[in-house]
């Protein structure tokens, strides 16, 4: 959904009043027993192994070819290995609803049926090859799941008319965001996670998911919008059919831990956008990374980007947002502490079109090939233990500059093993003198493999809107 509303604070998101206009959402369930013993299963150790050092895919089936079905782009999943990609964010699949549709085609956001499959991209047999597809390139499958509203044509609407959240009149409310206002999103209709039926429902209808087409887990769409309690007692009961499934929320709120694997760095994003655009200098990062990301567990998986669906529709190609700093912002997102960075459909091959939400369009794959660039990202993440995600990887050190309106650099280092990242958001070269680095000694250059020794103080060239990553 729309990214402008993950900007609110998080004394808003825990508050989570959630009214709808005149009429009151009844108050969430109390958490069960085993909801309030989930509340402690996200910790350095319940991570899913093979999500380590795992880069994510975000997979948008309609544009994604001109064919827009399951089985058009399982050909692509050789590519996508080759690329480095290990886990497959894939868009919702559910059919849309017609009621108050937007466009022609509607939103994937609005979910006529949970368990059931668009007839726009194929059946439930090509959704099922294609996750076995990807399990045979040793890819992971996680299913974009919209848990807080329902399209106003779903069967619930008309079976349990208590499982929504109803305005006095007794018509349909639209999502109510967390500071208890309604949205202005039309087409879809609020779910009720006061009533312990729909919730129980809800769970059941993820886990069909997990049964009958063996995904690996869940993107959890404004997460922030939903209960806490809901998502501790989903994760709880989700994971004894499938101990490793994996948990996004699309939200930024450290609270979230409690259930999720992931949550989204909207607020290093926007910052990025900022740095890379020139309204703001590169050492206002610091100011992030002492103040903000602190809020959330050491050991919390933070997904970052340059694009998504969201920004891509509505904000802009990285291109737009970022001009030619794109490529030393994903370099930066990718590397910070936590890390796990998300690449959105076409951002290898310099996709640079808005795509319209609604409507069918198709990704033009042959623009500029950025392929080889996020590849050697990618290898570097999977190879270098200290840029890892999460508790396996290393703590992050800022390394001063000469230059803090342009560079900013930082050091992740363990054991001996050190990669030091280097990225300049000026236009022009940088010969950077740099200070204090605590592990000098004889460093390879990823990209150019040049050899180079590194004092603890010393000069280092960066080229403009670009980027170093020395490893030793």
């Amino acid at each position: 959904m729309r990214s402008a509303l993950l900007a609110l604070s998080l004394t808003a998101a825990a508050a989570a009043a959630a009214t709808a206009c005149s009429a009151p959402r009844q108050p969430a369930a109390a958490a069960s027993d085993t909801a309030a013993s989930a509340a402690r299963l996200v910790d350095p150790g319940s991570h899913p192994a093979w999500s380590k050092n795992a880069v994510m895919y975000e997979v948008n089936i309609r544009q994604y070819t001109p064919e827009g079905t399951f089985a058009a782009f399982t050909t692509q999943l050789p590519r996508l290995k080759a690329l480095g990609v290990d886990i497959l964010w894939i868009m919702p699949v559910q059919p849309i609803g017609t009621v108050h549709r937007k466009g022609t085609l509607g939103s994937y956001y609005s979910i006529a049926d949970y368990t059931a499959i668009n007839s726009e991209f194929g059946t439930e047999a090509d959704f099922r090859a294609l996750v076995d597809a990807a399990h045979a390139q040793g890819l992971r499958v996680i299913l974009d799941w919209v848990a807080n509203h329902t399209a106003h044509d779903h069967h619930w609407t008309r079976e349990h008319p208590d499982w929504h959240t109803r305005k006095p009149d007794g018509s349909l409310s639209r999502p109510i965001d967390p500071s208890g206002k309604e949205t202005d999103w039309d087409d879809v209709a609020d779910l009720n996670y006061g009533n312990r039926a729909m919730r129980t429902a809800m769970i059941g209808e993820m886990r069909w998911w997990v049964d009958r087409m063996n995904i690996d887990g869940f993107r959890c769409d404004v997460a922030g919008f939903v209960p806490h309690d809901f998502w501790a007692e989903a994760r709880a009961a989700l994971t004894t059919a499938k101990p490793d499934l994996f948990f996004l929320a699309e939200w930024e709120d450290p609270t979230l831990h409690e259930s999720f694997d992931a949550t989204y760095g909207w607020e290093l994003f926007h910052l990025m956008n900022d740095v890379a655009s020139g309204k703001k200098r590169a050492s206002d990062i610091d100011a992030y990374f002492s103040g903000f990301e602190t809020k959330f567990p050491a050991w919390a998986y933070r997904l970052n980007f340059t694009s998504n669906h969201d920004e891509n529709t509505w904000n802009g190609t990285e291109f737009e947002r970022m001009g030619a700093n794109h490529r030393a912002a994903f370099v930066l997102v990718a590397t910070t502490q936590n890390s796990m960075p998300l690449l959105y459909s076409g951002q290898e091959a310099s996709f640079n079109r808005r795509l319209p939400f609604f409507e069918k369009d198709s990704i033009d794959w042959t623009g500029p090939s950025l392929a080889d660039f996020y590849r050697r990202i990618f290898d570097l993440r999977h190879t270098q233990e200290v840029l890892w995600n999460g508790p396996w990887g290393a703590p992050q050190v800022r390394l001063l500059t000469s230059d803090p309106a342009h560079v900013y650099a930082i050091v992740r280092a363990r054991g001996g093993k050190a990669v030091i990242v280097l990225t300049n958001f000026g236009n022009t070269a940088a010969s950077v003198t740099y200070s204090k680095l605590a592990t000098p000694g004889t460093y390879v250059d990823w990209f150019s493999n040049e050899s180079l020794t590194l004092g603890a103080t010393g000069t280092i060239e960066v080229p403009a809107n670009g980027f170093r990553l020395l490893v030793r």
